[in-house]
């Protein structure tokens, strides 16, 4: 098993956090992971992005090369649209639809989701509203994992137990909010007839 995973957003909006989550979910399985993280400015909503490698092997390299990733996880539709080059033939796209217009040339939505809709393998949704649904309107970054958890390699326990550990120290409530959000990702996307 290896997973290759490119995490995508802008400053704020808990790409670090998605991969925590991950990394712990995938140690509980005795996997090897490395992890690459660029941390923009979030006060300027400045890009962060993580390249994520989930190996039943040792990893060389914590960079994902060109056209191996298995999945784009963006919590921000363009910034989904800059890693493209990473995907590999039959990878996912699993983006968050509300944008973060951070420039003055932000390309029209219906644009990126026609670009974003016309690859093979896809999933577009509103996480926000979708967090705002299930009473967790700060998890929207956990509704997105709960959507791409179908194409993480890793069980449903483990990302339960991921989510968890980062939110533990917060206290029961938190846990359980960001537990409906997963859900709720999960959910939306199970749903879905992709493609």
């Amino acid at each position: 098993m290896k997973t290759d995973i490119i995490l995508a957003g802008v400053g704020g909006q808990g790409i670090l956090t998605i991969a925590a989550a991950i990394g712990f979910a995938s140690l509980y399985e005795n996997k090897f992971v490395k992890q690459s993280e660029v941390h923009g400015m979030s006060q300027r909503g400045g890009a962060v992005q993580s390249h994520l490698r989930i190996s039943d092997n040792p990893i060389a390299s914590d960079l994902i090369p060109l056209g191996n990733a298995d999945l784009i996880l963006s919590v921000e539709p363009m910034e989904a649209l800059r890693y493209l080059p990473y995907l590999a033939k039959q990878g996912w796209v699993v983006t968050n639809s509300v944008p973060f217009e951070n420039i003055t040339d932000y390309p029209s939505i219906s644009r990126i989701k026609d670009e974003l809709r016309a690859l093979p393998n896809s999933v577009w949704l509103n996480a926000d509203q979708l967090a705002q649904d299930c009473q967790s309107p700060k998890s929207s970054n956990i509704v997105m994992l709960g959507a791409a958890s179908e194409h993480l390699g890793l069980s449903m326990d483990s990302l339960r137990a991921g989510v968890e550990q980062v939110f533990s120290r917060k206290g029961k409530d938190v846990v359980d909010a960001n537990f409906r959000a997963f859900e709720t990702g999960r959910k939306f996307t199970s749903k879905l007839q992709i493609n």
